[in-house]
């Protein structure tokens, strides 16, 4: 078999056949199949899509191409949650609590963040103690154990993803669904779970930027789910601002704390509600979504969400009192308001340029060898809808001290709030549910 064959077949709208993938996954690991053909072949793709079946095929030859994690040793339903991304979505620190006090076991592996704030591993290790690595055995003991544990994902997890995506970035051709489901859903089949939930975000702080091309990503996910086996739903979510107040690694783990003692924002509240409900649908542990948010609520009312957070932290090396005294996580040496320059109604708050902002005064990486600080991020005061007058305070700047960073930090989070005359109109946090059986909105 030669690349060249493959990439005109690609070119002219053929269907691959399984052997076809298989030899373009193996050729992309072992660097058999030069980078440049890679790459025209990702454009043949970009171009022309792939069907259904194509699709779960390129999903499970970039699974396979790496570690698979078996977790039959877990007793349960095993059911994972992946989020495409958002500013402020500390979402698994809620929910891998919240659902394993319900009966879900969760056995969970996290990425660290590139850009913004850091990912689920980094807020976990803002935790002063919290051992994110895990050995095999010591990982499955703790799940049986106590239900949860959340890791870091393994250096070997989908290689063909990682070296495709690099080439993708640099091609343009990362805009293509099959390529974007199949990067995502490898690594969520290579991860091991039972069945899948899905976070897809849409707006200015997301990939897709509108519902209906979130709706197109799901779909492609949900059906490769389907055609390898795993039960796959998918939630369409709002990230025309970021999720919660708080952005920053430390400060994400405290507003968590909130939300599971039955405080904390409501937006952030309401979505942990909703994608917890599928989870506890997804593991047989309710009937009906219905059913699964009075058990979620009663977790929370009853501190048994809180307490199980705190179990998962003393397994993992961390202080459990945490979860009862966030005020013992770092906290940074200053804190700076940021002013609004004008009056007017907060019609949005470009999610993209917070993170960055965050970013800018060290809650992120901008590149894979910077160290994050911990303690620093952005508090939001006015969100979506609230009225504001020249001189208000839009947000706070919890950061090192008044720097240029902090200052050019400021700036950025003035520019990225959209004012107008008028109150806004209410957008949906949850604009649909995908599953195999359609589209609810």
């Amino acid at each position: 078999m030669r690349m060249v064959d493959v990439i005109r077949k690609k070119r002219a709208g053929e269907e691959m056949t399984a052997e076809e993938i298989r030899f373009v996954i193996d050729g992309v690991v072992s660097g058999s199949i030069p980078d440049y053909q890679t790459a025209a072949w990702a454009m043949a793709v970009c171009f022309n899509g792939m069907s259904d079946a194509e699709t779960a095929e390129l999903t499970l030859a970039m699974a396979h191409s790496g570690d698979v994690v078996d977790l039959s040793a877990i007793r349960g339903v095993k059911v994972d949650k992946h989020s495409t991304g958002g500013v402020g979505d500390k979402t698994t620190l809620i929910l891998a609590p919240m659902v394993a006090a319900c009966g879900v076991p969760v056995a969970k592996m996290s990425g660290r963040g590139l850009g913004h704030t850091g990912g689920t591993i980094d807020k976990l290790e803002s935790i002063p103690g919290f051992r994110t690595e895990l050995g095999r055995d010591e990982f499955f003991a703790q799940v049986n154990g106590i239900g949860v544990s959340v890791i870091g994902q393994s250096g070997n997890i989908a290689p063909a993803d990682k070296k495709l995506y690099a080439l993708r970035d640099v091609t343009g051709t990362v805009e293509s669904i099959p390529l974007i489901a199949s990067s995502v859903m490898s690594k969520k089949i290579a991860a091991g779970a039972d069945a899948i939930l899905l976070d897809v975000k849409f707006g200015s702080g997301a990939f897709m930027k509108t519902a209906e091309d979130a709706i197109v990503l799901a779909k492609a996910m949900v059906a490769i789910g389907t055609e390898v086996g795993r039960t796959t739903v998918a939630a369409i979510t709002d990230m025309d601002q970021p999720l919660g107040r708080l952005i920053g690694n430390a400060l994400e783990v405290r507003e968590a704390i909130e939300i599971l003692r039955g405080e904390g924002p409501e937006d952030l509240r309401e979505l942990c509600l909703e994608l917890g409900s599928q989870m506890l649908v997804l593991g047989g542990q309710a009937k009906d979504a219905a059913e699964a948010r009075d058990k979620l609520k009663s977790a929370i009312d009853s501190g048994a969400a809180l307490d199980k957070l705190g179990q998962m932290i003393a397994a993992q090396g961390g202080d459990a009192k945490i979860a009862g005294q966030p005020g013992l996580l770092p906290q940074a040496a200053a804190r700076i308001p940021v002013l609004s320059a004008a009056d007017g109604y907060v019609h949005g708050i470009d999610a993209e340029e917070i993170g960055l902002a965050a970013m800018r005064i060290g809650a992120g990486r901008a590149a894979k060898e910077d160290k994050i600080d911990y303690a620093v991020g952005v508090e939001l005061i006015a969100k979506r809808g609230h009225k504001v007058v020249k001189g208000d305070t839009l947000a706070i700047l919890h950061t090192r001290g008044d720097d240029e960073a902090a200052r050019s930090a400021a700036e950025q989070i003035v520019g990225a709030y959209e004012l107008g005359d008028e109150a806004p109109a209410a957008n949906p946090l949850i604009y649909a549910i995908v599953s195999k059986d359609g589209v609810r909105r």
